[in-house]
């Protein structure tokens, strides 16, 4: 008797956009139109689930911290929110997002979840790279993770990808993906190895490996102020690997994967001895990492 594949729970066709924001208020409005004119391409190409950049509608180099209060907005009473909102109205899709969020005197480097229903969540930078200190708070709303049709959800933003920490509590609370939202900025040398992946590449792999989850995450790419970007967008297996390629340095591009989202669940089993949930020594160590602000999804 022949085996027979299990039919896909939760069908999807991921796409990552890899693109050039600038910063600057005259720059706003072309941003948010090239974010979803690249995104619409990805949607009538059949993609489920679309992941743009981090502060993908400002730019990253602000000159200082009153200019970055001026590219801020409200979340979700925001402009780009609601235009992220009717964009995922009008294709059906969910959508991700990042942007500089204002809330009271508070900026935070925020990723927005939406849907064909509209606003879904948000999540705060925890781990802020660099100069970003200056200008923005530390994420205060923990590492959360939405149900949505599709599946369950979770998010961070670059630099968190260094942090394995991340990853994991998004992975311990049942996400089945996590979109990764990104501005992946040169460092210094070596950058890229001979097969043109550089670091965050190899982290945002080795995430989905060891936590056995699928990662979207979506940089972009150009100079911004002398600030220069990496690209490298990619979309990972369960497995770690990626799916299909990954993203150049130089390119606009739009990268797609179709998975069945909600396969992730049944990800950690491995053989008949290795389960990477069971193997884990929470006799040892708090099994959530001393998290108290979510709880560990039944498996």
């Amino acid at each position: 008797m022949t085996d027979v594949a299990d039919p896909p729970v939760s069908p999807a066709r991921v796409a990552v956009v890899q693109f050039d924001p600038q910063v600057g208020l005259d720059n706003r409005a072309a941003n948010t139109d090239r974010a979803l004119s690249l995104a619409t391409r990805a949607a009538q190409d059949g993609a489920t689930l679309i992941v743009l950049p981090e502060l993908s509608t400002t730019g990253y180099s602000f000159r200082d911290r009153s200019e970055a209060y001026e590219h801020a907005e409200g979340v979700p009473d925001g402009a780009t929110v609601k235009a992220w909102e009717s964009f995922a109205r009008e294709h059906g899709v969910h959508l991700v997002g990042g942007l500089a969020e204002r809330d009271g005197v508070r900026l935070y480097d925020t990723a927005v979840l939406v849907g064909p229903d509209g606003y879904v969540g948000r999540y705060r930078k925890t781990h802020l790279w660099n100069r970003e200190k200056l200008w923005f708070t530390p994420g205060d709303l923990g590492f959360p993770v939405f149900e949505t049709p599709i599946g369950r959800i979770g998010l961070l933003i670059c630099w968190d990808i260094w942090f394995p920490e991340v990853p994991r509590l998004l992975a311990l609370q049942g996400a089945d993906i996590i979109c990764s939202v990104n501005n992946w900025v040169w460092t210094p040398p070596p950058i890229f190895d001979e097969t043109g992946r550089c670091m965050a590449s190899y982290l945002t792999m080795t995430a989905a490996h060891v936590n056995n989850v699928f990662i979207a995450a979506a940089n972009r790419v150009g100079t911004d102020r002398g600030a220069r970007f990496l690209g490298c967008s990619l979309i990972a297996g369960t497995n770690g690997w990626p799916i299909g390629q990954v993203a150049g340095a130089e390119e606009e591009t739009i990268l797609t994967a179709d998975i069945d989202i909600v396969s992730a669940r049944s990800a950690p089993i491995w053989n008949q001895l290795n389960d990477l949930v069971r193997d884990r020594r929470g006799d040892l160590y708090d099994p959530m990492l001393g998290y108290t602000m979510g709880q560990a999804a039944p498996r």
